[in-house]
């Protein structure tokens, strides 16, 4: 399939004999298209400088068209201006345009009043409405693709009367961001107001009402240098969230690596907004442990409740037990279904809980990579949804002596949409270790972003 993008100023005329010529190849070719952008003139030179920078071209005038390699994974390729465009139709399709340069002057001509009454429109509209802002870093993930969905369902956002849905990705493409916003737009949900796509923190979580970062800021993998690209990005999104944002956004941070930490980093940076605003999420873990816990018991993961993550999510972290229940559990007492044992009470082997299921946990996620080829996008999505329709305010303290400027997990209750911490947990020395160890490997990751700046 050949996939042109045509980009031009809404005034310009070869843009306009461009456009048609573009339009009649559409018609006659069933493998050919095109998508156009129309771009005011006033507005042109900054587009075309921003778009060329940020694709590493040189062109200085308008149109500027290129093509979308489709079976190079929508990689593009410039091709270059009106000539070079009338250059390749004429080559390979044996088509060319003879449109007259007064026919050239009028369809530009209706084209910019055109694109002024659309932007007046939007304009207008815009200001009738009042939408709910909420922005997605790592917005090409799977698990942003599981969510958009339901985040755009009344059930998740009960106050939101439509939304407007932000969607960030620093590492993919215009033409990848501009599929998942029409993918989006299809969906056709009457809460959803407008979808923008962004590869640039020009305009990151301008008036955010939630962030959600998916992304794990560029941290390949383990050591100083996946902590200093960590900590690059995730202080300037804690700065950007603190100058643009609603002062009372709510910002989740999910994903493999350094949750905890980029957790703190925000929290460092976006110092004028109420630090119980924020949360990193263990939801996911939690759940990856109920359901390794529902396979040992033979029953169904839902089953299995109250289970505790302590420590750095994505580091040294411990699964606690002391509140889990099980409900339709097979054993020697029995009951109807809101019947509950304590897991500790059915689950006799110790050594197993200390060590199988804590290792077991800690793979449970590389495992389903493994065996799939891509991320669990749906279980990290979840674990984000459990959160967001659980908390309209986020709480959080500092308990069992954890330093200030730490992010730790810690079994946490939403009382009237305020999350808070439970502090009335018995913590018996040896998981008081535990805990230590993970504040530990916590203040190390941080003393190494410090040390990035």
């Amino acid at each position: 399939m050949a996939k042109f993008t045509l980009a031009g100023k809404a005034d310009c005329p070869y843009f306009a004999k461009a456009e048609l010529l573009a339009d009649a190849l559409q018609r006659c070719l069933p493998d050919f298209r095109v998508h156009k952008i129309s771009v005011l003139p006033e507005n042109w030179t900054e587009w075309l400088e921003a778009t060329c920078e940020r694709r590493g071209w040189k062109h200085e005038h308008s149109p500027l068209v290129w093509r979308d390699l489709v079976v190079q994974g929508g990689k593009a390729m410039l091709l270059g201006g009106f000539s070079d465009f009338l250059e390749h139709c004429q080559e390979y399709y044996g088509i060319a345009s003879d449109m007259p340069t007064d026919l050239m002057l009028s369809v530009a001509t209706e084209n910019l009043q055109a694109k002024r009454k659309q932007a007046a429109e939007e304009q207008r509209r815009v200001g009738l409405i009042q939408p709910f802002h909420i922005w997605i870093s790592g917005a090409l993930s799977p698990t942003c693709h599981t969510l958009i969905p339901r985040l755009l369902s009344a059930e998740t956002f009960p106050q939101a009367s439509v939304i407007s849905l932000h969607l960030l990705d620093l590492e993919g493409t215009e033409e990848d961001l501009e599929a998942l916003r029409v993918d989006t737009q299809d969906l056709a949900l009457g809460t959803l107001h407008q979808v923008t796509i962004h590869t640039n923190v020009e305009r990151a979580f301008r008036d955010a009402d939630v962030v959600l970062l998916l992304d794990d800021g560029a941290a390949d993998g383990d050591g100083r240098d996946g902590v200093t690209r960590t900590s690059e990005r995730y202080r300037e999104y804690g700065r950007l969230i603190d100058s643009r944002a609603q002062r009372n956004v709510k910002v989740i941070v999910s994903g493999d690596s350094l949750v905890n930490l980029r957790c703190s980093l925000l929290l460092d940076c976006a110092a004028s907004i109420d630090s119980r605003q924020f949360i990193a999420v263990a939801t996911q873990l939690e759940n990856e442990a109920k359901a390794i816990l529902a396979k040992q018991l033979r029953v169904k993961a839902s089953d299995v409740t109250d289970v505790i993550v302590w420590g750095n999510i994505s580091g040294l972290f411990y699964i606690d037990l002391q509140m889990a229940k099980v409900f339709n559990y097979e054993g020697a007492i029995r009951g109807p279904p809101f019947f509950s044992q304590p897991v500790l009470k059915v689950l006799h082997d110790r050594k197993w809980l200390e060590t199988d299921l804590q290792h077991l946990a800690g793979c449970q996620r590389g495992a389903v990579t493994a065996r799939t080829g891509r991320a669990a996008g749906m279980a990290a999505a979840n674990g984000v949804l459990s959160v967001l329709r659980a908390w309209n305010g986020v709480g959080g303290s500092r308990h069992y002596n954890v330093p200030e400027g730490v992010v730790l997990s810690a079994p946490v209750v939403f009382r009237e949409g305020t999350c808070c911490v439970v502090d009335d947990l018995t913590v018996p020395d040896e998981l008081e270790d535990k805990l230590q160890l993970s504040v530990q490997q916590l203040l190390q990751e941080k003393e190494l972003a410090e040390g990035s700046n």
